[in-house]
């Protein structure tokens, strides 16, 4: 089912409910997606939980009327999507970007949050981008959206993967809104510094789980209070490439943040 709720700054935010558990899980999507990118999730976890996967402001249904697309902001999404449906027990799960975007919602809802679950959004911490290296990331982008996103969407999955899915996801986020893609994108990949002050303050755990295939420095994470699952065989769209091996997977890492 669809719902809409309304940010804190007036943004219509639309997302996807299923299940009637007192517990909740609240899935948040990464930079250039939306909540599709949870279909394949959606189902099999809404057996047991109440499942949410929302789309962010300026990204699938989602209105589009803001300034600045800050972590901070997208957070606050989030958060209204869970107090439109007066959750009290959640466990964010946010890839890639919406990594960010659920530390920041944890902040806010403080013990409504059980824990957090990274999908790929940090392999490494504490040693944030210098600016040289932010501009050269993203000068690409600036200079040709489409064509640099597709090259870098097809660069995050490994050689064997399903072409046909590659092709899918090169397109769909190559399609998104230029304007707000190159905000959001720099503020996602500059955002380390405040990622690194906010999880001392965090009053639930927080696991990551990562693709084997990629290098991972789980020694740095676990400095910072962050646990580490290592998932073989997939590339950076882990519940898109190998989903019933990542719903297991999440499935067990959720119990044991309960």
């Amino acid at each position: 089912m669809e719902a809409v709720a309304v940010s804190s700054d007036g943004v219509p935010v639309h997302f996807d409910v299923e299940g009637t558990a007192a517990q909740a899980l609240v899935f948040v999507h990464g930079w250039s997606c939306d909540r599709r990118y949870w279909r394949c999730q959606m189902p099999y976890f809404a057996q047991r939980y109440r499942v949410l996967a929302v789309d962010l402001a300026g990204h699938g249904a989602s209105g589009a009327h803001r300034e600045a697309w800050t972590m901070a902001a997208f957070a606050n999404d989030v958060v209204a999507a869970i107090d439109e449906l007066e959750l009290e027990s959640s466990v964010l799960i946010g890839h890639s970007m919406g990594g960010d975007v659920i530390v920041e919602a944890a902040l806010r809802l403080g013990g409504r949050v059980k824990g957090l679950v990274w999908v790929d959004t940090y392999r490494t911490l504490g040693d944030p981008l210098e600016p040289a290296e932010t501009e050269a990331f993203a000068d690409p982008f600036r200079r040709d959206f489409v064509g640099a996103t597709r090259d870098f969407v097809r660069d995050l999955f490994l050689p064997a993967s399903d072409p046909e899915l590659v092709e899918w996801v090169a397109g769909d986020m190559s399609a998104a809104r230029e304007e707000i893609a190159l905000d959001a994108m720099q503020r996602s990949i500059t955002n380390q510094n405040a990622i690194l002050a906010a999880l001392p303050n965090l009053a639930a755990p927080i696991v990551a789980i990562n693709p084997a295939e990629r290098p991972n420095d789980v020694e740095s994470l676990r400095r910072y209070g962050v646990g580490t699952v290592l998932m073989p065989g997939v590339g950076h769209f882990l519940m898109l490439e190998e989903p019933d091996a990542f719903n297991e997977l999440l499935a067990r890492t959720i119990e044991q943040l309960w």
